[in-house]
């Protein structure tokens, strides 16, 4: 018997997990209507995926700009150390600073992508001076302003 963690997911778990991307709160019933399978079965199946960790969790889309957040800039970081420790220094160091959205390890030229949310260029201008170059092990930064968000799955 395959191991749980490794059993491979059908169409009807695809479709599930579309649904549920687009809509987390929709009820079991309408989702078993829109795969077409009772209720049951689908809730079963639900449960698996998420055991399986094919669903990390359900969130509420929240709009930043309403939250007077609009300001968004992409910021390469270049470490002076890529050695594991400093890695683990500088990945503990940019969860905790809430204006960093998203930070990604990336192969090339430099070593990170952080997606960072502000209210305007001037509390950037903050964060990038006393959080960021802040940071363990941050040797260089560039910054890259988003004009408008053309496409936003997390919108």
């Amino acid at each position: 018997m395959k191991d749980a963690i490794n059993s491979p997911i059908d169409q009807i778990d695809r479709k599930i997990l579309d649904e549920l991307s687009k809509d987390g709160r929709i009820s079991v019933t309408e989702l078993s209507r829109r795969v077409n399978l009772s209720k049951t079965p689908c809730q079963a199946r639900i449960k698996r995926l998420e055991d399986q960790g094919y669903i990390l969790g359900y969130r509420a889309v929240i709009d930043p700009k309403r939250l007077g957040l609009p300001h968004v800039a992409f910021v390469e970081v270049k470490l002076s150390d890529t050695r594991k420790a400093a890695l683990e220094a500088f990945n503990k160091a940019v969860r905790a600073l809430p204006e960093v959205e998203q930070a990604h390890m990336i192969a090339s030229s430099f070593d990170y992508l952080l997606k960072v949310r502000t209210k305007d260029i001037a509390a950037y201008r903050e964060v990038l001076g006393e959080k960021l170059s802040a940071l363990p092990h941050v040797a260089q930064t560039s910054t890259h302003v988003s004009m408008e968000a053309v496409k936003d799955d997390a919108e």
